[in-house]
């Protein structure tokens, strides 16, 4: 039996047992896919929510006669399990907070756009009327007589020749306004209408943005009370469960050979997105946050990117869509390497088979091995760059 196993002495099993009774408590949303990170230590890339958590089979009772006690082992891997889950849940809704904020904010931009648009349209409209009613006055004034009156009435035909050109003039330029303050008015009221659905869209991105934020915090507050559950020694064979299942994933990667594959340099730009993220290692997880002082998984990998003067898409999930898919045995440093199912964490590669990650909360940015998660793919943010 292990330092770890004798630790827990009879009294501290119940304690235990009660974090236990909060994994079986706890009510999580219903996301397919794998555990989340926790500080680089991952369940192997074949652990998922919903098979991962489930408790060994009872043994049988010749074994309950020879060990009639479950290993406490066994309690503390369900608790390690539902921790991943619960973070997993937190990370697809900081995804969603993220994607809601970079909407809301590319939305803003625009009402302001569109009010600077409505504001200077206006100002044109009211030129515009302005200058009609100051035609309409003359043309008051003039008595609104027909031109062949005017050529009766007139001592000197060629002056009134003259005039009538200047009025053939004066009417097209009226023309001209009424046109232009016809589209004037067109514009006003399309931009009016855009700045509204903008409103509407904003709106509801703030709604979502709300949404995302509760779910976060809800599930962060579950994984917090389940840690607290447990005693110091707990938490200490806790902390090496995790580790003890990010080595036996990372091992499984690198047992396939990859690290023999690859051998890509990095580009300029992938050397300064590389430096910079290195540079942030010890730094917090905090979730929706971009720097300086704490990251979360997109905002550390973003903000690099931004940094080496190539910006990138804001979130996992966008980084994934929009970046260029590149096969895991060509990736190079500077490449981020996306996990996950749902695209809901990633890392950017660092060479020889680690990444540097900002895991999860309660963790701070680290450096670890790149196959201790589910790999979904790899994408390059400069994809025509060269070494």
């Amino acid at each position: 039996m292990g330092p770890g196993k004798r630790s827990l002495l009879p009294g501290r099993r119940g304690v235990l047992a009660a974090a236990v009774t909060v994994v079986c408590a706890v009510t999580v949303l219903a996301v397919p896919g794998v555990a989340f990170a926790n500080s680089g230590s991952i369940a192997a890339p074949a652990s998922r929510p919903g098979t991962a958590a489930q408790l060994p089979p009872s043994p049988s009772p010749s074994a309950s006669t020879a060990s009639p006690t479950p290993p406490p082992d066994k309690d503390l891997e369900a608790v390690r399990v539902k921790l991943d889950e619960l973070y997993h849940d937190a990370a697809v809704a900081t995804d969603a907070y993220n994607a809601a904020e970079e909407k809301s904010r590319k939305q803003s931009a625009e009402i302001d756009e569109l009010n600077k648009r409505i504001a200077k349209g206006q100002a044109r409209l009211d030129e515009l009327q302005d200058r009609m009613g100051a035609a309409a006055r003359a043309q008051y004034r003039s008595g609104g007589l027909p031109p062949e009156a005017h050529l009766l009435l007139s001592d000197n035909p060629e002056n009134f020749l003259d005039g009538a050109r200047r009025v053939m003039e004066g009417q097209r330029a009226t023309r001209g306004l009424l046109s232009e303050l016809t589209r004037t008015q067109q514009d006003l009221e399309q931009y009016t209408e855009d700045a509204s659905a903008r409103l509407e869209q904003l709106e509801a991105n703030r709604k979502a943005k709300d949404a995302a934020r509760r779910k976060i915090k809800k599930r962060i507050a579950a994984a917090e009370k389940l840690e607290s559950r447990l005693e110091k020694a707990q938490k200490k064979r806790l902390a090496e469960l995790e580790e003890e299942a990010a080595l036996r994933a990372q091992t499984a990667w690198l047992g396939t050979g990859i690290l023999d594959e690859l051998g890509g340099t990095a580009s300029g730009q992938g050397r300064k997105a590389v430096a910079f993220a290195t540079a942030q290692l010890g730094k917090p997880y905090v979730w929706g946050a971009e720097g300086p002082d704490t990251f979360d998984c997109s905002g550390l990998t973003s903000q690099a990117w931004a940094s080496a003067g190539h910006p990138i898409p804001r979130t996992s999930q966008e980084q994934w869509k929009r970046l260029k898919h590149v096969a895991i045995e060509d990736m190079r440093p500077g490449d981020l390497v996306i996990y996950f199912h749902d695209a809901s964490h990633v890392g950017m590669y660092v060479g020889h088979g680690t990444i540097v990650h900002a895991p999860r909360p309660g963790r701070t940015v680290t450096i670890t091995g790149a196959g201790t998660m589910p790999i979904l793919g790899v994408v390059r943010p400069d994809a025509g760059a060269h070494e």
